[in-house]
């Protein structure tokens, strides 16, 4: 198994250190506003790697931290006039349920920061004892050019960095590129005792000290969104290995941003979409294959066309899953080795998913001639099984199939598009139907795609097989 290591800029084998154990940590959320589409992406990605590992036959130790404290987390907190512990409880809690409903499971440590400030003091005394780190005013700061190989993984050079500003200004620095490790305490803000007074850690910092206490000093993964190579990871390097003089993750792993409209999502920004809402309208393991449909390294757009179109995906795999649960054959061999062959080449999730797909047509023609399908049936749910597609209902999804609601949205859809509009449910949607397909032999494809994702929008996926076109209600 490859990967591609961002710290050396090429793939990379996985060479556990202790194998068959493997030791990962992610960073995970901090927990200022509700979770976007872009948090769930990262989740899914590293949940992936996860579980490909342990089918693997790893021992896998995953490891995702809450950042539970920070400057923006006390701001919102002030804001809302709660105490910003609780405003980190309710937004991790909704972190949580985002996270299951994409299939996405618990990792086995979840480390919080404001759980750790021991472990950061004394990971900050061990830097100030070697030199790389100073108190000046109740702060603590580490000194960047005391360390050889700073920007190593992002390909910073130190000198464009203080030209280009991209550094936090103080008066307290010795150098303008030296980083907090610890902050003194403001009025009102949460603060901890430690040898430089009254404080709080700062953001870097939380990391070096969670990845060594779980995993140790060097470890085999560390994951984390594109956005997080500069500063974030960049000073974790600095941080540990400047402690330790050891290597502190052997690989790592950057999943690209998710694009809307063709610009980044941030927070910084408000261009955003929830991922609570984007569950509730199309399911959280809709959601999922979507990620999926990308490289992990690529940047993906997001669109609510591109949603449903995973949703009639997953409608076609789950008809699957359902009409085949029974078996009991062995996986095909070769499905299973192509399916292989595309993960092991830096986990390549839209050539698995093609794999898996031929297999699910495959299974389907099997099912048709003969009733039914042995090893590719079998292969389709190993692979779902892996990727986390196997659940038989979408999870996290907003009950639509309420009749009342349903046929007035249909009704109001119909009449929009001039076709009946009366009646029950499926006389309406089969006349919406009978229009669509007169479209595409027309050439039409324009309505044919309209009418398609307006009924998805209020809950019908539509399915186009060579028999016909089949409907199904969500």
């Amino acid at each position: 198994m490859r990967i591609f290591n961002t710290l050396t800029r090429e793939p990379a084998d996985l060479q556990p250190v202790n194998p068959p154990e493997v030791g990962m940590y992610v960073c995970g959320p901090t927990v200022q506003s509700p979770p976007h589409v872009g948090h769930g992406r990262s989740a899914v990605v590293f949940d992936l790697v996860r579980r490909y590992l342990a089918w693997k036959g790893f021992r896998v130790r995953f490891v995702r931290n809450i950042t539970d404290v920070d400057d923006k987390i006390i701001a919102i907190a002030h804001q809302e006039g709660v105490p910003p512990e609780e405003h980190a409880v309710r937004i991790t809690d909704q972190f949580s349920r985002c996270y299951r409903d994409l299939g996405v499971a618990d990792p086995d440590v979840e480390p919080k920061a404001t759980e750790h400030i021991p472990d950061m003091i004394v990971l900050i005394q061990k830097l100030i004892r070697q030199g790389l780190a100073y108190s000046r005013s109740g702060d603590v700061y580490f000194v960047v050019r005391a360390l050889p190989g700073y920007g190593k993984l992002s390909g910073q050079d130190l000198d464009d960095l203080l030209a280009g500003a991209r550094v936090e200004v103080s008066e307290h620095k010795n150098d303008p590129l030296d980083f907090a490790l610890w902050k003194r305490a403001k009025p009102g803000e949460p603060h901890w005792s430690s040898p430089w007074g009254e404080g709080r850690p700062g953001w870097h910092i939380e990391c070096s000290a969670m990845a060594a206490r779980y995993l140790g000093e060097t470890f085999d993964i560390h994951g984390g969104g594109s956005d997080l190579i500069f500063p974030h990871h960049e000073n974790e390097i600095a941080q540990s290995e400047g402690a330790t003089r050891r290597p502190f993750a052997r690989i790592w792993m950057h999943n690209g941003m998710l694009n809307l409209g063709g610009e980044k999502m941030s927070k910084s920004t408000g261009h955003l979409v929830d991922l609570n809402e984007a569950i509730r309208r199309f399911g959280g393991l809709a959601v999922r294959i979507f990620y999926l449909q990308a490289h992990y390294r690529s940047p993906q757009e997001f669109s609510a066309e591109l949603l449903e179109d995973a949703r009639v995906a997953l409608v076609r795999l789950h008809r699957v899953l359902e009409r085949t649960s029974d078996v009991q054959a062995a996986s095909d061999p070769e499905v299973i080795s192509a399916f292989e062959e595309a993960m092991d080449d830096d986990l390549s999730t839209p050539r698995a998913l093609s794999v898996l797909f031929t297999a699910v047509r495959k299974a389907n023609r099997e099912l048709e001639n003969s009733g039914t399908a042995g090893p590719i049936a079998a292969a389709v749910q190993e692979m779902a099984a892996v990727l986390g597609l196997d659940e038989t209902s979408l999870v996290g999804a907003e009950p639509t199939d309420s009749q009342d609601r349903m046929w007035s949205a249909v009704a109001d859809l119909a009449a929009s598009e001039g076709t009946e509009s009366a009646g029950g449910l499926s006389v309406m949607v089969e006349s919406l139907l009978a229009k669509r397909s007169n479209a595409r032999s027309e050439g039409d494809y324009a309505t044919a795609d309209r009418i398609r994702h307006s009924l998805a929008g209020v809950g019908i996926v539509l399915e186009d097989t060579r028999d016909g076109t089949n409907w199904v209600r969500w």
